[in-house]
């Protein structure tokens, strides 16, 4: 069922005006998608917004209500003819969908505009009992569009303009909610519901507030919402397991892939990978989204000197996991690849160690940043600028000194030029980064890649990713940069272009007291040397309790917790 539709409708409730009185939603489904103008038909998955609400239908073209006074709710399936049955199997049988998602009621799309009509009837008919101004009647549809197509399925047909919130509706009007919003990360909106005769209810529309309520819904997952992300993180986590104790020189970056979906899908039962998979080795590494059609995996074969960046995650039940791991090919570390991976992993436990409810997501970034900027003048790669050089002594003080005054001059984004992490949930990249309300996108570099800003609080989920780059236009620009060339040891900065990059990325929980982390792959240096060669996973002892990882197994497709002991304990 909805992981998400009692948080959202007692949101709802309370967002829409008070008590009781017919307070009134609905919602559609997703829609079967086509490959450009082929008949190819995409495997189908449920829309992001329906799925928190009424949970995985698994039929495209569903639409749903709600009753806010109560949480009575109501699923609109199609209806299928012989010679879609003949293809697609037979149409859903209503009291079946309704026992599998845990919905009060079942109908038939071609039902649902007379339902909206004779609820929102009935609304109002129990607002003039009422007096009109004892509570704010409400009803909603959220995204999509439907119209009869005279043979009882339905049609698309253009969505309209959308409507601001409707602050003069009549006392004895219900009002409608459509769901219309701006997703931050895409910059694509959720388009409005739209059905043949919902013009007559153009004067009470608002499509504002409930996108708004349900994306903050959605930024706090639920007790079982965060036992599937346990779950997905889990079996992601065991994939790039067995892909580190496979992947040698000679290897093409395609097979990795290959390696993490067969695991995850044969092993766990998931069908889609939260989104492409990165599989990027020696150079490629530095190409942040390295898979895309921007780039596309290009069949490299990997080389004995190369690091593996490999981010790969797979959902389940619409729930995602983002994970990355980076280790190298040979499977020993060279000395800079030590270096510039244990800056990154410096940068992780840092962060780790922090997050709580009430920090900040920007300072978050800034510290990871300055451990990044710390371990570069470990190896090297950076230094105290000229004209201190004389006065530099290499203790923390100075250390710290000197790397507050890199950040200041932006060249932690050089070398990350990525946001620290980012909602994680139904989907990859969720929803409620920047909602109103919240803190703004910074335009500072670096800060402004961050996908939201926000003050973290309990039950919400996010990734926590530094990495470290050698991108060679950003290296270019640095050296023209007189506020940055001035920290750069541009001889042992050349001896890394190339190299590619770093990335260590896991999905962490904010509780209560601190945080939890879902993600379970090999991090300390030692853990990956010893799975590469042959080690067991998870370990019989946890070496790194720093990074907070919540060690659990799975028997019988039933995860229980495995506690570890902390070696030296």
């Amino acid at each position: 069922s909805g992981g998400g539709r009692t948080t959202s409708t007692t949101t709802m409730r309370v967002g829409g005006g008070g008590g009781g009185g017919g307070r009134y939603r609905a919602a559609n489904g997703g829609k079967q998608m086509t490959r450009h103008d082929t008949d190819h038909e995409y495997v189908f998955r449920e829309e992001s917004y329906f799925h928190y609400v009424f949970g995985n239908t698994r039929y495209s073209d569903c639409y749903g209500a709600v009753s806010l006074p109560d949480g009575r709710t109501t699923l609109f399936v199609p209806t299928w003819g012989v010679e879609v049955s003949t293809i697609c199997g037979p149409c859903p049988n209503l009291d079946d969908v309704r026992d599998e998602l845990g919905i009060d009621g079942v109908m038939r799309v071609e039902d649902m505009a007379s339902y909206i009509d004779d609820a929102m009837t009935e609304m109002g008919r129990r607002r003039r009992r009422r007096g009109g101004a004892m509570s704010r009647t409400t009803a909603a549809t959220v995204g999509g569009e439907i119209t009869d197509d005279g043979d009882g399925g339905c049609e698309t047909m253009s969505v309209p303009p959308p409507s601001p919130p409707c602050d003069d509706v009549p006392d004895d009007r219900p009002r409608l909610y459509l769901l219309r919003g701006l997703n931050t990360d895409s910059g694509n909106y959720a388009s409005p519901a739209y059905y043949a005769g919902i013009e007559k209810y153009d004067d009470v529309r608002d499509e504002v507030t409930l996108f708004e309520c349900i994306a903050e819904c959605r930024v706090t997952k639920s007790t079982a919402e965060i036992e599937l992300m346990r779950y997905t993180n889990w079996m992601s986590s065991m994939a790039h397991v067995e892909v580190m104790r496979y992947v040698k020189p000679g290897m093409m970056e395609y097979q990795l892939e290959s390696l993490f979906q067969h695991h995850t899908y044969t092993y766990g039962g998931c069908r889609h990978m939260s989104y492409t998979c990165i599989c990027a080795c020696g150079p490629n590494s530095n190409i942040l989204h390295y898979g895309h059609a921007g780039r596309p995996n290009s069949g490299r074969a990997l080389t004995n000197d190369d690091m593996a960046l490999l981010d790969m995650g797979a959902e389940y039940h619409c729930y995602a996991s983002d994970i990355t791991c980076s280790y190298p090919v040979r499977g020993t570390f060279t000395n800079d690849q030590r270096c510039i991976y244990e800056s990154v992993l410096a940068a992780q436990v840092c962060v780790l160690g922090r997050l709580r409810p009430g920090v900040s997501w920007v300072d978050m970034h800034r510290i990871a940043e300055g451990e990044i900027l710390r371990g570069l003048m470990r190896c090297g790669v950076l230094r105290a600028p000229d004209d201190e050089i004389s006065d530099y002594d290499d203790d923390d003080d100075d250390d710290d000194a000197i790397i507050g005054k890199m950040i200041e001059s932006d060249l932690g984004a050089v070398f990350m030029p990525h946001g620290l992490g980012h909602l994680i949930g139904i989907d990859t990249h969720d929803v409620g980064g920047y909602a109103p309300g919240t803190p703004v996108r910074s335009d500072r570099p670096g800060l402004k890649k961050l996908r939201t800003a926000r003050i973290l609080g309990a039950g919400m989920v996010i990734t926590v990713e530094p990495g470290c780059y050698f991108i060679d236009p950003l290296l270019d620009m640095a050296l023209l940069h007189e506020g940055q060339r001035t920290f750069i040891n541009v001889s042992r900065l050349n001896e890394f272009r190339g190299f590619g990059g770093i990335r260590l990325e896991d999905n962490v929980c904010i509780t209560e007291d601190g945080c939890e982390n879902l993600t379970q792959c090999p991090r300390a240096v030692e853990e990956v040397l010893d799975v590469m060669s042959g080690g067991v996973w998870p370990p019989t002892k946890d070496i790194m309790p720093g990074m907070k990882r919540a060690w659990s197994v799975c028997k019988g497709g039933k995860m229980r917790m495995l506690p570890l002991p902390i070696l030296g304990m």
